[in-house]
């Protein structure tokens, strides 16, 4: 195939992809009604929180107080959309994803009780009983390396969206300006080329050197994006997740239910399709 017949059919595939979203089909509608939804609960929240402000409250206290109080300064044009969406990205952003992080390492670790049970103590080594700290956080290291595991093989979001703003070229194909592209790192994440021939197994032993040594190439584990537009977030939700694992891994020990069955599928982010029912058996 020619270079301009390949252009022309990668033009052709793209327009495709997208143009299908916007086809009235049964799927269509109801995404554009779950949308229509969601953004009527935000707005009242938003309305109940401008209410607060009126009467005096600070603002200070969450992230919708402190963003509407950046809305209402003077040389800033946010709507009250912009809003919508900012907050629609602090519940997948902020909480979804970190969420869907401890359940699959949940799901993942009582797969291999071992592992399970090297966290542990660890963790008991550091932290003892006691409410992990920053601290004691810094000092693990078998937890990290479960949870970059965890993020390699089943991250919570993945696929990245990318708008091309000016005509770009990547290996030689050309792309216009005002293209949608998706980034399904999956493949990278799984590729044998860059992980080897166990790419697919559960092998937290990768990450004992750092992420950078992890792989044939450190951008082939990007679950938080990669370059000057990587999630701001990444080093909290990290912190989150360790921190809330090591309270489990204190308290309980835990083993997936006979009724589980492994069926990853993507709804947003990636989420186990049948549930996850974990039984927690108190230390």
């Amino acid at each position: 195939m020619s270079d301009n017949k390949l252009h022309h059919s990668y033009q052709h595939f793209i327009s495709l992809c997208f143009s299908n979203r916007f086809i009235p089909t049964k799927k269509n509608k109801k995404r554009y009604g779950i949308d229509k939804e969601i953004k009527a609960a935000l707005r009242n929240i938003i309305h109940k929180k401008e209410q607060a402000m009126q009467n005096g409250d600070s603002g200070d206290a969450d992230l919708l107080g402190l963003l509407l109080k950046c809305r209402d300064e003077a040389d800033n044009d946010m709507t009250i959309e912009d809003v919508i969406e900012e907050c629609k990205l602090f519940y997948f952003a902020g909480q979804e994803t970190t969420a869907n992080l401890l359940t699959w390492t949940l799901i993942v670790l009582s797969m291999h009780p071992e592992w399970q049970e090297k966290a542990r103590e660890e963790v008991l080594q550091i932290c003892g009983k006691k409410t992990a700290e920053i601290d004691s956080i810094k000092q693990l290291k078998i937890v990290p390396m479960i949870l970059n595991e965890v993020l390699r093989l089943y991250p919570p979001v993945t696929i990245l969206h990318r708008h091309t703003l000016k005509e770009t070229s990547i290996r030689g194909i050309a792309i216009p300006a005002g293209v949608d592209l998706l980034l399904p790192f999956l493949f990278l994440h799984y590729d044998p080329e860059y992980w080897g021939d166990n790419a697919e197994e559960f092998k937290p032993e990768r990450f004992s050197e750092g992420i950078s040594k992890a792989s044939k190439d450190e951008i082939a584990f990007y679950p938080f994006g990669w370059g000057p537009r990587f999630c701001l977030g990444q080093n909290f939700a990290l912190t989150e997740a360790k921190m809330a694992l090591t309270m489990i891994l204190q308290n309980f020990w835990f083993e997936l239910s006979p009724s589980y069955t492994h069926a990853p599928c993507t709804v947003i982010t990636l989420q186990p399709q049948h549930g996850a029912p974990v039984i927690l058996h108190q230390l």
